[in-house]
């Protein structure tokens, strides 16, 4: 019986097979700006989830009424929110799968605010790279992740340090 495809079980062993994964620390090069798509639209339930589930009770983030008292005249998205979507949103196209580990983030930037309705884009450069002296195998990279609203105003920065997977390792074949 068939599954409404059209395939038979040959056909798929046949198949070729795509594995979604970021880059290899190879794969990157110093100067390359990265632009991540889709962006993400912030929400009023993103901000207050995200708020709670941090246990941060600033009114700028919770209470309209107050919000609208302030010189932003409106509730601000949590830049902690911001910032993680920003880097975020780099995981698929960068680090899935090729990431050792986050080794710090750094020079962390907010110069604009970023409200509810806003579209977040997010973009990562490439800064520096090297091999790693102590860990064969696998690379240190720095990264710069610049996050922008709808009208390209630049909303938040953060440069970051990631231990990154060589290609090749034994570690790769074992994926």
């Amino acid at each position: 019986m068939g599954d409404g495809t059209g395939w038979t079980e040959g056909d798929r062993e046949r198949a070729p097979e795509v594995l979604q994964r970021g880059l290899y620390y190879e794969e990157l090069e110093v100067g390359v700006r990265y632009a991540h798509r889709p962006g993400r639209t912030a929400t009023e339930a993103d901000n207050v989830l995200f708020s709670s589930l941090t246990m941060n009770t600033q009114a700028l983030h919770l209470d309209a009424a107050y919000s609208a008292t302030q010189p932003f005249g409106q509730r601000l998205m949590n830049s902690m929110w911001t910032l993680a979507t920003m880097v975020g949103a780099s995981v698929s196209q960068i680090t899935q799968g090729t990431l050792v580990a986050q080794l710090g983030l750094s020079d962390i930037t907010f110069p604009a605010p970023l409200f509810h309705g806003d579209t977040l884009y997010s973009e990562t450069e490439i800064l520096q790279k090297r091999r790693s002296a102590s860990r064969p195998g696998q690379g240190i990279v720095t990264m710069r992740h610049t996050g922008r609203n709808q009208d390209g105003v630049v909303v938040a920065t953060a440069t970051r340090v990631a231990l990154m997977w060589c290609r090749g390792t034994d570690e790769e074949a074992s994926r």
